[in-house]
């Protein structure tokens, strides 16, 4: 099969990007499924799903399901051809992490990080208490920049899948947008190609390695930011729209590729999604580029989300 991810294999991704432009879904509202239960899907329902993620990498099903029960993206998941489920630190026993505060902040405090900083996505200096989440930009209220899940993880250990199931929403606030990250792809290669083949330069993305009080608690990642599965042709991506903690290659594809993207990324793009997940929604994907907005929780029903990572792809036909 034709590779419509090489830079000097012309036809094939004309070919591949007139179809993904023709059939890629307008609005936000087009990525919504209705389904009864996603624990137990009907053929029809799951099918629907498969398409979707097929066509735009991503699909949100919409359930009367509503319970706190951790089950529901971990078989919903299986049902997709999920099951490798990466079981990282800071995830339960059952490797499903939920997102809720750990430590609340006023809404003043709104942003991407306090002045003179960020707060680690990833880590950084890890705080006392090697499992403690409350210096993890997720288990807070802030803004999430732009990125892809586990872009600080090895080659071997790449996020390819997620489950994101919403319990219940904030009070004010907390909106989700989504990007495909292979829209993303082609409106850099139709801008320049060279930034495309930049991105794909295997020290391309560096992040640090991240310190706890014992010493070197993750080695430092280096690698590309858009790269091709050699056993299924697809294509994943690594990416963080953060300032710190990172170190881009210092040249100029790269530098001004990066910008591209920061600038594609904060713009209305019309495929730039965004939405809020309401209880019992859920976002299924191959792990596309996805931002969150600061959010004002109700104390008596603080906001509750949980996310299953897969090193599998949605729909690995081995699987389902």
């Amino acid at each position: 099969m034709d590779n419509p991810f090489d830079l000097d294999n012309h036809a094939p991704y004309q070919r591949w990007r007139d179809t993904k432009r023709a059939s890629h879904p307008g609005r936000a509202e087009d990525l919504i499924l209705d389904v009864a239960d996603p624990r137990a899907l009907s053929q029809t329902e799951r099918d629907r799903l498969l398409a979707l993620c097929a066509t735009a990498n991503m699909a949100i099903y919409r359930s009367p399901v509503v319970a706190q029960d951790k089950a529901i993206p971990r078989l919903l998941a299986a049902q997709m051809g999920l099951h490798r489920l990466d079981g990282n630190w800071l995830a339960d026993e059952d490797g499903i992490s939920p997102i809720t505060v750990s430590q609340a902040l006023p809404p003043t405090a709104l942003r991407t990080g306090p002045p003179g900083g960020e707060l680690p996505a990833w880590g950084g200096p890890a705080p006392v208490g090697a499992g403690d989440r409350t210096a993890f930009i997720p288990y807070t209220n802030r803004a999430i920049k732009w990125h892809t899940d586990g872009y600080y993880h090895p080659e071997s250990r790449q996020i390819r899948a997620m489950v994101l199931h919403c319990v219940r929403k904030a009070q004010t606030g907390g909106q989700s947008a989504v990007m495909d990250h292979e829209m993303a792809y082609i409106a850099l290669r139709e801008a320049n190609p060279d930034w495309v083949r930049a991105l794909m330069q295997p020290d391309a993305m560096t992040i640090p390695e991240r310190l706890d009080e014992e010493g070197v608690a993750r080695a430092e990642q280096t690698g590309p930011v858009f790269s091709v599965d050699s056993a299924t042709g697809a294509l994943h991506m690594r990416y963080t729209a953060r300032t710190h903690s990172i170190v881009w290659k210092n040249d100029a594809p790269t530098l001004a590729a990066v910008a591209f993207l920061e600038q594609l990324l904060a713009s209305d793009n019309h495929h730039v999604f965004r939405l809020t997940l309401q209880p019992g929604m859920g976002l299924v994907c191959n792990n596309v580029l996805h931002d969150r907005s600061g959010f004002v929780d109700d104390p008596a029903q603080p906001r509750l989300l949980y996310r299953a990572r897969y090193l599998d792809r949605v729909g690995d036909m081995q699987k389902l």
